[in-house]
């Protein structure tokens, strides 16, 4: 006699959505600060989380990706803050470059002629904002697959949605086709590296990105992607003045809130702009048919991961307003940056996804040519 039917098998994949929240809230903490050690506790603590929580399938490639991207631009901010001078004043001269003489019409740039170290570390400072930022969504499309975001959005901005997640996913899909060319062409004898191995991986790599194109537009529409139900034209006009109007509320709010003489109607206009604009995006989720099999649940755990992401990005921006200083070194004059005690508390709640109790992995991506994934010891068929 056949036993009961084998329980669903429970995913223990944190909502995408969470992972998300987490990771702007560390990079809105980044967007506070110009303080180096701020700044490399920050991307230390989205590195420790992406290596205690990723999957051995996803593996932490896009976060090294995103960092290997913010040395560049580091590298090239400080070249160009060499060759063509800095805002800053400073009195310690490193070295004197030729200079190329400029217009009378082309004042306040120049080529070359002293660089100072207050402009170089001035540089340096804005540049480790920007790599750190980097660093932030780097963890998040090593955490989170953008494709499970997706179904998460609300109907009326699945459009929206999509091509975001198109946007979101080119970085690790060209960063795949980048190192599957290189092998292939490392197999074969070819030279992968250089200007003209450069060169010659360039095509094979926008050829696949033309034919992944295709292939997505061909899978859509051989789903049905553009159908939309039939509503009433009193149901259409609703939604669009209530989202409309929800969003300049939502502008008028936050510009009272920023504004020193508006903090009286600010948050109320915000609070009222949010109701619109959410009642708006339902009433627009009518006229979308798609339906979901089996959708992410925003669990306890989501909430925690979420929550520790916004604490670090809220407190940091509190310890903004009362410790400026703290948050942004000077580069003039040259002094030793410190470690501000309370930002760096901030910073540190950032590492609530690393407990064991969030021990909600990011789900592997997909291998190319396997259809399904394995059954879990569950399912399995039991031999007699």
């Amino acid at each position: 006699m056949a036993g009961p039917p084998p329980a669903r098998p429970v995913t223990g994949a944190l909502h995408a959505g969470a992972w998300w929240v987490w990771a702007l809230g560390l990079a809105t903490a980044a967007s506070r600060t110009t303080n180096p050690l701020l700044l490399a506790l920050i991307v230390a603590v989205a590195g420790y989380v992406v290596a205690v929580r990723h999957t051995a399938g996803a593996g932490a490639r896009p976060y090294a990706a995103f960092l290997k991207l913010g040395l560049a631009v580091l590298a090239i901010r400080l070249v160009f803050a060499v060759l063509l001078g800095s805002p800053v004043p400073g009195t310690h001269t490193l070295l004197t470059l030729p200079e190329v003489p400029l217009p009378h019409w082309a004042q306040g740039v120049r080529i070359g002629g002293r660089v100072t170290a207050e402009g170089v570390v001035f540089a340096l400072y804005d540049a480790l904002r920007l790599a750190a930022l980097l660093a932030c969504v780097g963890a998040a499309n090593a955490l989170a697959a953008p494709a499970r975001l997706l179904k998460s959005l609300p109907g009326a901005l699945y459009e929206a949605g999509v091509a975001v997640v198109v946007a979101l996913t080119f970085a690790p899909n060209l960063v795949a086709d980048v190192r599957r060319v290189r092998a292939a062409r490392r197999l074969r004898g070819r030279p992968g590296r250089g200007f003209r191995g450069l060169l010659q991986v360039g095509l094979p790599v926008l050829e696949g990105a033309l034919e992944r194109s295709v292939a997505l537009a061909a899978a859509m529409d051989a789903r049905g992607y553009g159908r939309t139900a039939e509503v009433p034209p009193a149901v259409r006009r609703t939604t669009s003045a209530l989202t409309l109007g929800g969003l300049l509320g939502v502008c008028a709010g936050t510009y009272g809130l920023l504004a020193g003489q508006g903090a009286g109607y600010g948050a109320p206009l915000l609070a009222a702009g949010l109701l619109a604009a959410l009642g708006g995006l339902r009433l627009g989720g009518r006229r979308s048919v798609r339906t979901r099999y089996r959708p992410d649940r925003w669990d306890a755990r989501a909430w925690l991961v979420s929550g520790s992401g916004a604490a670090a990005a809220a407190l940091t921006v509190w310890a903004g307003a009362y410790a400026p200083g703290a948050l942004h070194p000077p580069a003039v004059p040259l002094t030793a940056p410190e470690l501000p005690l309370w930002p760096a508390a901030s910073v540190l709640l950032g590492l609530a996804p690393a407990l064991p109790w969030t021990a909600g992995r990011a789900p592997a991506p997909a291998v190319p040519g396997q259809r399904n994934a394995p059954l879990s010891s569950s399912r399995r068929s039991r031999t007699p």
